[in-house]
Order: C-alpha cells, then sequence, then structure tokens
C-alpha cells in the first residue's frame, strides 16, 4: 500500500528552523579516529541544500551504541560535516540541556549546529510507538523550539527509537534528500518480476542480521542468503559445526548465543535457500576448511578463496543483488579481499546490484569508477533488507502520519 510523505526539497523552509535528524554513523580505528566518512558526504548534500535555502538546521544524529568501542561523541563529525559542506556546523556537547536549548535558540538563518550523539539519552534506546515517543523528554524538550522536523535517516528508518518516532507526531514532518531518493530508487526494485533475489549478508550487526533473514525468507519467494562474516558463524554454531573456541568466544561477547535457537528454526525451516561459507581465512592468514579442521583459538578474520569462488557463481543466476554487511574485519587490510571481491562478482553479473551499510561502500569506492556506477550505493543496511523484504518502516509510516495530520502535500512512495 502505497505511502504520502511530505518532502522537504518541495517545502518552502526559508527561516524556519529546522530539527534534521540524519544517519552518519561513521566506522570508527582502534585510534578513535573516524574511518571513513561516507555517509557525511551523503548527508551533506541535504545540509548545504537547506542552509543554501536560508533555513537555520540542528542536526540530531547518533554514533554507535552504548558498551560498543565505536559509541563516540560528534565532535569528529561535526568538523568532517564543516568541511564537506562548506558552512560551519557548530558542535553543541549537550543533547537536550541548557546550552543545547540555548544555542538552537539563538540559531539565525543559514547557520548550522550539531547537537551529541543522541544514543548518549537512555530514551533513545527504546523500541516503541510514535505516540510513546511524542511523550519522551527528548521530544517534549527540543521540539516547542522548531518549526519543522525533516528525517533524512534512511539507515535507521527501521529504528523505532525517540528521535525518529517522536517528532512527527508534534511537529510538521518531511522527508529529507536522502530518504525520498533511496525509498523511490528500491522501490524499484522489490518488482517480484525480478528474481531470483540474492542477499549477501555480513557484518557483525547479528540480531539485526537474523531478524532480516526471518523477513527475507518469510516473504520473499526466490530469495536466496549467502552468508559471511559473524552471521554465518552463528548459523555454524546453530547447525552444530565447531568452528573453534575463539570462534564462540566472539559470538558470546556479541552477545549472540541467545540467537541459537533462532538461527536453528530458520535453518530448518529454509536450508536450501541459506549458504554458508566453505572456508574462512583465519588471523594468521592460514584458511580453515569447514568441516576439516578446528580453527581453535585463532579468530577468523574472512571469508576464504572456495567462498568467493561458490558465491561468486551464485550470483551469476540472480536478478537483484544486495551485499550487506563487509565479509572480513576490513578494517584490517589482509582482510578486505574477501569483501573486495565479493563485491567484484556481483558486480560483473547482469543483476541489479545494490550496496547497503556503511563500512560496505568504503570497498564500493575502492573500485575504478567503471566499475562502482553499476550499484546503487545505499545508506542503509537492515532498513534497505527489510524494505526489500516487505517490511514497513516506522520512520516512513511516522511521517506519513505527520503529513496527514498537519495536512501537508505529500508525494507517492511505494
Amino acid at each position: 500500500m502505497s505511502k504520502v510523505v511530505a518532502s522537504s526539497t518541495k517545502t518552502d523552509l526559508s527561516g524556519r528552523k529546522v530539527l534534521l535528524r540524519v544517519d552518519i554513523n561513521c566506522p570508527i580505528g582502534k585510534d578513535g579516529k573516524l574511518l571513513d566518512i561516507s555517509r557525511i558526504k551523503i548527508h551533506a548534500g541535504t545540509v548545504r541544500r537547506l542552509l543554501d535555502e536560508g533555513a537555520a538546521v540542528v542536526i540530531l544524529a547518533h554514533q554507535g551504541r552504548p558498551g560498543m568501542d565505536d559509541f563516540t561523541d560528534l565532535h569528529q563529525h561535526s568538523i568532517a560535516l564543516s568541511k564537506e559542506t562548506g558552512y560551519e556546523v557548530q558542535f553543541v556537547p549537550d543533547v537536550m540541556g541548557p546550552e543545547a536549548i540555548e544555542r538552537i535558540d539563538k540559531l539565525r538563518p543559514g547557520e548550522a549546529l550539531m547537537l551529541d550523539n543522541v544514543r548518549f539519552l537512555a530514551e533513545e534506546s527504546i523500541e516503541a510507538s510514535g505516540e510513546f515517543h511524542a511523550k519522551s523528554y527528548l521530544v517534549r524538550r527540543l521540539a516547542p523550539h522548531f518549526e519543522y522536523y525533516v528525517n533524512d535517516a534512511f539507515a535507521t528508518a527501521h529504528r523505532k527509537h525517540a528521535s525518529m518516532m517522536g517528532f512527527p507526531y508534534v511537529l510538521p514532518s518531511l522527508a529529507g534528500d536522502v530518504m525520498e531518493k533511496e525509498v523511490l530508487a528500491l522501490s524499484e526494485i522489490k518488482d517480484p518480476a525480478l528474481s531470483p533475489k540474492m542477499f549477501v549478508l555480513g557484518g557483525a550487526k547479528v540480531s539485526d542480521s537474523v531478524r532480516i533473514l526471518k523477513n527475507i525468507l518469510g516473504s520473499s519467494f526466490g530469495s536466496y542468503v549467502l552468508l559471511t562474516g559473524l552471521i554465518s558463524e552463528l548459523f555454524y554454531l546453530a547447525s552444530g559445526v565447531v568452528l573453534g573456541k575463539a570462534s564462540r568466544d566472539k559470538l558470546e561477547k556479541a552477545g549472540a548465543l541467545p540467537l541459537v535457537n533462532s538461527a536453528r528454526e530458520l535453518l530448518l525451516k529454509y536450508r536450501e535457500r541459506i549458504y554458508l561459507p566453505p572456508d574462512y581465512v583465519l588471523e594468521d592468514g592460514s584458511v580453515l576448511l569447514v568441516g576439516k579442521g578446528i580453527a581453535d583459538n585463532k579468530l577468523i578474520k574472512d571469508v576464504g578463496p572456495q567462498t568467493i569462488e561458490r558465491y561468486g557463481e551464485l550470483m551469476k543466476e540472480a536478478k537483484v543483488i544486495v551485499l550487506r554487511g563487509p565479509a572480513g574485519v576490513i578494517e584490517e587490510s589482509q582482510f578486505r579481499k574477501g569483501s573486495t571481491a565479493l563485491m567484484r562478482a556481483a558486480l560483473n553479473t547482469d543483476a541489479k546490484v545494490i550496496v547497503g551499510g556503511g563500512h560496505l561502500t568504503s570497498i564500493l569506492e575502492d573500485l575504478p569508477e567503471s566499475e562502482r556506477r553499476k550499484a546503487h550505493n545505499s545508506t542503509g543496511g537492515g532498513a534497505l533488507l527489510l524494505f526489500l523484504g516487505g517490511e514497513e518502516l516506522p520512520a516512513i509510516e511516522a511521517l506519513s502520519r505527520s503529513a496527514e495530520k498537519f495536512k501537508l502535500n505529500g508525494i507517492e512512495l511505494p
């Protein structure tokens, strides 16, 4: 069923104070520095356009999750965004306290500031409805200081968090440039005639991946899943295959062990549509053939040559290929080979190729323009796959309700 949302590109925001939600969640190195600013570059276009048009823009964003190594403040992000937009984006080391409110109230048209990591607030970790979040402290404290809310964070559109869901219930709310382009582009690829679809899933967000798998395999007939990364290690554990103590310890640290039963159920129900790597590269560079040995205390760092060859052959049959999450620890250059090879294999097919998630963008950008221009480089990882699998994205639903409530002129999104 189509939804109508209002577009920020078709709304006069000159002189208006705008709260802009973006997703500039970036890979962070061991030294705490930003490794890749692809998402910042993408959202810079929205920020620049709003400032060029004379809006006063306050940016709300997050970085990492509580307890993870990449959970940091947004000072570096504001500096990078300033460089990309050509405007000074002032950083406020506060989210909704007195300093934030004072700086927001003083902001003039054509100026921008960035509030600190919204996930510093415990409220932001709660998954709930828009009606619930409209009563949150975040929304109640910030909303009175704005005239419009613009959601440009497609990559977080599957999260029912306060910063995504609450503001559309109390402020006229619009889709940002990135949000609008993503949904319109991806809607074309949902066509059931484009089958089979192959989803190459990796990365470290195991709980998200299990949820995504349930959605894809349960609703997309003709879809196949090629697993890599930590999610593939979980599925091997669920199938009774022992990869080694280091693998199990890594899954435990990631909080993935409670998902073993869910993975086992998916294997029992969809085994013929789920593929697992026949080999892995270990931290010392050696190759582990699954079923032929145990990694013992050596960490798995990448997929191996047999996996690259096998998955490359499978992708030749696809009409749509979606790659989400790296196949290995791409922060270490020697373990980027698997992700790069799988990306190239997808781009060398006749399929429509979608790349989702910030980490894989860095792999795509390492390739020559002649190769990478074929792909649709989506800002979304989990949101992308849930959307293609047919699941409603809460943030888009919230924007649609806002358009109806505030009687905004809208565009139709499939």
